[in-house]
């Protein structure tokens, strides 16, 4: 085997970066890193979503300069949760750690978590919720409330009592995310929770407090569809993964959708419609609902626009309509075999969901 130059060190720390959008942020990062990391082997990978702003040729062009700088430009595909398990499994580092491009992070945290990772801990997160921590700076009103909800709610699920669930930096054991990389979910935002769910014990962890920095460039991702995000999540994993995210995601617009027919059917009668016309109407202002909402929350990675927009709508305005059928038809069945009135009915909706969901995947939202 050939030896590597005296001058080569393999990493013992790999920082790795999800980016979208972040090329005016990135060298700083990297330049900061390279001040409070010195003297530790350490290595950033950038996890970039095929960002439109050019951040991959700017890692790429840095990487040039800087050999501790990689990489990893993602095509097709898109998602905070899935950079940050692509980035962990590319490492070839016994330690990992994840953090934001958007310089809201303290980096000089990074030394005083390695250490707590060499004295024997699993996991490290740096926590806003803690004495010497605050995101106040940091969060508008509507993130800290997507925080606070994502830390009541995760209590439910996580095998460590974190503080800060919900946080997007923190260090650990590569070996500990290359045991549990096939339960983690690549959808989403909640990758540090997903971890500390997935892990089969109770993992020895610590926590270190941090000021969440406010934005120097760019725009913030997150906003209220992730706490729609956390509990579909939070579902999922109290159903032991059982029950698919996106079909809870599904689901709860299928909700919503019902809301938006009784209002519609409701205004179309106060108009003076006849109620089939009404009806009528108001099923195709649902499933527009259904439609537009679930293109941007639960499909949000394989978004529709411009004319696939308009194909997809239609698609999906016949899928719900067969979907319909498949309700009536099995509710009716049930009823006719002298099941309880809601007992059928609820096999029908359940039945016409199921439909939708699988159909609406494979053919309105197929990748």
């Amino acid at each position: 085997m050939t030896e590597l130059p005296a001058t080569v060190r393999a990493p013992e720390l790999t920082v790795v970066v999800p980016s979208y959008n972040e090329r005016d942020n990135v060298p700083e990062l990297a330049a900061r890193l390279g001040r409070v990391l010195a003297g530790i082997d350490w290595e950033m990978i950038v996890v970039d979503d095929d960002s439109p702003d050019g951040t991959s040729a700017v890692v790429k062009e840095l990487a040039r300069r800087n050999p501790r700088v990689r990489c990893i430009r993602r095509v097709g595909r898109r998602g905070l949760a899935g950079a940050c398990i692509e980035g962990m499994l590319a490492s070839s580092a016994p330690v990992v750690a994840v953090m934001d491009a958007d310089l809201q992070h303290d980096e000089t945290i990074l030394p005083d978590m390695l250490g707590h990772i060499r004295a024997g801990r699993e996991l490290v997160v740096a926590s806003r919720n803690i004495e010497g921590g605050s995101k106040t700076e940091g969060l508008s009103p509507v993130r800290q409330a997507i925080s606070d909800l994502g830390r009541r709610l995760s209590g439910m699920i996580l095998k460590a009592p974190l503080s800060d669930p919900m946080s997007g930096f923190f260090m650990v054991r590569r070996d500990l995310v290359e045991e549990i990389a096939p339960k983690l979910s690549t959808a989403g935002f909640k990758i540090l929770a997903d971890i500390a769910a997935s892990v089969t014990h109770r993992p020895s962890f610590a926590e270190v407090p941090y000021v969440f920095r406010e934005r120097v460039h760019g725009e913030s991702k997150l906003d209220a569809k992730v706490a729609l995000d956390y509990l579909g999540f939070i579902l999922n994993k109290l159903s032991g993964g059982l029950i698919p995210l996106r079909f809870i995601f599904f689901a709860l617009v299928g909700t919503t959708g019902l809301f938006v027919h009784m209002v519609s059917l409701y205004l179309a009668l106060g108009a003076g419609m006849r109620f089939a016309a009404a009806q009528t109407l108001a099923t195709f202002v649902a499933m527009t609902s259904n439609f537009l909402i679930n293109n941007e929350i639960t499909y949000r990675d394989a978004r529709l626009k411009g004319a696939r927009f308009v194909v997809g709508l239609v698609l999906f305005y016949a899928v719900c309509s067969l979907g319909a059928f498949a309700n009536v038809g099995v509710a009716s069945w049930l009823y006719a075999e002298a099941a309880g009135w809601w007992l059928a009915g609820l096999a029908g909706a359940l039945m016409g969901a199921v439909f939708n969901y699988a159909a609406s995947s494979a053919l309105v939202w197929r990748r």
